[in-house]
């Protein structure tokens, strides 16, 4: 029942503010489903602590769909891996309702707004609670949309509308091979259903199957076309374009997409379908390659953006490359103990971001900033908190640290004891691109909050603090920034981490270790050299040195750098092209193939077929036929006169014949 609750509690507030707001007043629009979300925040944590003590299952809901040999129920599904999940999405989204009842005061559309974030948190929670395939494909559909209706939410505006358009484009390439991975499945298990699959699995391990010419590993195939639905929804490499648009959103919007909901739900995919990640090692490479690489794409990217928003959203991007290379290597809990761990930090930068925004009058310009710790110290702080729980800073070889500390060095640490394959690259490219988070992070907090102001100054003069309803939520994700990591580490991934998961997440071999069970990978992690747990501390340091330098002591040295290597910052400023080649590989062929069809095909074919006909046959037969009756007698005896002749000789020679 609590589950139930959970679940259709947001879909009940969506419904009641987005139809019947006129009704029960805009304040009731916005305060009901944040009550809403807090009180599914508070079972949700009630049922994390229920399942870590041994109590999950499976909730039937109904009968869903029925169709020859084909049967899928709609189930919620309720172990440890959904427990985490509904615990970061309930409570981020309540926390993002609240900070919105502040951030959105002014705007004329408010229920439509909270209407959206709940349909939004609904649709997550159907993803992350999905007990088969084609359910968990319905939530991912639904946050599909929710994205497109909050990202286009300042409709009036045409970048906010072409970002949704890009997203709910970008993301819909991805889906088809989450589709496509569906169907196969389907065709090789015969089922959809989780459990099923899973029992399954191994007798599937090195089976093949003829394509175009060429054998191909079945689970290979399944796994990476999953895959490509999980790189369109958490924005790797290759799909991430969306990512960065995606900020022309009100802030809170933001704050949810990155932190809780949907640039997640690639990652929970990954981890929960590990079962058959892990009889494909080839996918696993290619998740290791991928998120590496992503990891460190989107980290040079935010070394140079100005917008404050942006530098954050590329940090999304960057850790999600964490999380799948983690996945990649076999360290799935690390994978998810980062994700949980992120939520709070980037929750918490992008709401402080938001106070940071609303201070200075809508402006997001960083150059246009400076020197606002004075005028607003509490976002300050906070922002600073986010800084350091997200460059990792913490005490080496020890447990003690803030929460991206924590998680984030267990993930480079699993890299690096990991026997997969791709192992080392992701290990030293999780390295480099800790240097460079820790600079372009440190680079936005000092740009925006120290030195000397460098934007308008009647801005400045009316600049003021956020009121205490943006303030609160600050506060607690500041908390789970500072605490979240050494609170659950060791349920996570340290000793207590076999028991904790519960068989959730795959553990391909175990290792008894003071009479206690750990997955293998994350024990070879725990053993790995000193330097290699201590590289990821010395990246943070030298990432804050060299930032302290160029934004401190010398800030002129980033503007001699960018006259001096004016190709390498346009390259990085540009995003690596990636928008440019897309436009040059897909959208032009795309637009010129439209035109070809509009002008030759629907232009000179189908319009001249039917004005040809319209303007030009029928005008002529009807002139013949206006002609032929000239009213005179003599013809009309002629013409009958013809046609008797045509008759008679017909039946005398041609119907002999």
């Amino acid at each position: 029942m609590i589950a139930k609750l959970i679940v259709f509690l947001p879909l009940l507030g969506a419904f009641i503010a987005g139809f019947f707001w006129r009704y029960i007043g805009e304040k009731a629009a916005q305060w009901l489903p944040t009550g809403i979300l807090f009180l599914c925040a508070a079972l949700s944590w009630m049922t994390f602590f229920s399942v870590a003590g041994g109590d999950a299952g499976t909730v039937p809901v109904a009968n869903w769909i029925t169709s020859g040999d084909f049967v899928a129920e709609w189930a919620l599904r309720v172990d440890m891996l959904t427990a985490v999940m509904l615990v970061v999405v309930t409570t981020v989204s309540a926390l993002v309702h609240l900070y919105s009842t502040g951030y959105m005061a002014e705007d004329p559309a408010k229920p439509r707004f909270f209407a959206y974030l709940s349909l939004f948190t609904f649709a997550m929670l159907m993803l992350v609670t999905a007990d088969n395939l084609l359910q968990m494909f319905f939530g991912w559909e639904g946050v599909g949309l929710a994205s497109y209706l909050l990202i286009g939410f300042w409709w009036k505006k045409p970048s906010a509308n072409a970002a949704a358009i890009k997203a709910f484009v970008v993301n819909r390439v991805g889906d088809f091979g989450f589709a496509l991975g569906i169907f196969g499945i389907y065709m090789v298990f015969g089922t959809i259903e989780f459990s099923e699959i899973f029992e399954q699995a191994h007798h599937f391990d090195g089976q093949t199957f003829r394509f175009l010419g060429a054998d191909w590993d079945v689970l290979t195939t399944l796994t990476f076309l999953l895959f490509i639905g999980a790189m369109g929804k958490s924005a790797q490499l290759g799909l991430h374009t969306w990512l960065p648009d995606a900020m022309e959103g009100p802030t809170p919007v933001s704050a949810l997409i990155h932190a809780a909901t949907m640039v997640t739900a690639g990652v929970f995919l990954v981890c929960r379908m590990s079962p058959l990640f892990e009889l494909a090692p080839d996918t696993l490479w290619f998740v290791t390659i991928i998120g590496a690489t992503t990891a460190f794409f989107a980290a040079t990217i935010g070394l140079v953006q100005y917008d404050i928003k942006r530098v954050i959203a590329y940090s999304t991007c960057s850790q999600l490359g964490y999380m799948f290379f983690a996945a990649g290597v076999g360290a799935y809990e690390a994978a998810m103990f980062h994700l949980f761990t992120h939520a709070f930090f980037k929750a918490l930068l992008f709401l402080g971001a938001g106070s940071v925004i609303h201070a200075m009058h809508h402006e997001q310009d960083m150059r246009q900033y400076g020197g606002l710790h004075k005028v607003i110290p509490i976002t300050s702080l906070m922002m600073l908190i986010g800084t350091l729980a997200i460059t990792g800073v913490g005490i080496p070889l020890t447990h003690i640290g803030f929460a991206g500390f924590l998680s984030k060095d267990m993930i480079i640490e699993a890299a690096y004891g990991s026997q997969n394959a791709g192992h080392l690259y992701a290990f030293w490219i999780g390295v480099i691109a800790a240097a460079m988070t820790s600079f372009y992070s440190w680079r936005l907090y000092f740009k925006t909050f120290l030195g000397t102001y460098r934007g308008d100054h009647h801005t400045m003069e009316h600049a003021h603090e956020s009121p205490m309803v943006m303030l609160i939520p600050l506060f607690v994700l500041g908390a789970g920034a500072v605490l979240a990591g050494m609170v659950f580490y060791e349920a996570f991934v340290g000793h207590e981490a076999y028991e904790f998961w519960n068989g959730t997440l795959f553990h391909h071999h175990y290792h008894e270790d003071h009479g206690t069970k750990v997955a293998e990978v994350l024990h070879l992690a725990h053993d790995v050299p000193a330097w290699v747990k201590v590289a990821p501390f010395v990246a943070m340091l030298s990432g804050l040195v060299l930032a302290v330098i160029f934004y401190l002591v010398s800030p002129g040295i980033p503007d001699a750098l960018d006259k001096r290597h004016p190709a390498l910052h346009e390259f990085l400023q540009r995003k690596w092209y990636f928008d440019e080649l897309y436009d040059f590989l897909f959208v032009r062929p795309a637009m010129w193939i439209g035109r070809q069809l509009w002008k030759s095909g629907d232009g000179a074919v189908i319009d001249g077929t039917i004005n040809g006909i319209a303007m030009g046959a029928v005008p002529a037969v009807s002139e013949a036929a206006r002609r032929a009756q000239s009213g005179y007698l003599f013809r009309y005896a002629s013409v009958m006169i013809l046609g008797i002749i045509i008759i008679v000789s017909w039946f005398l020679f041609g119907g002999r014949a």
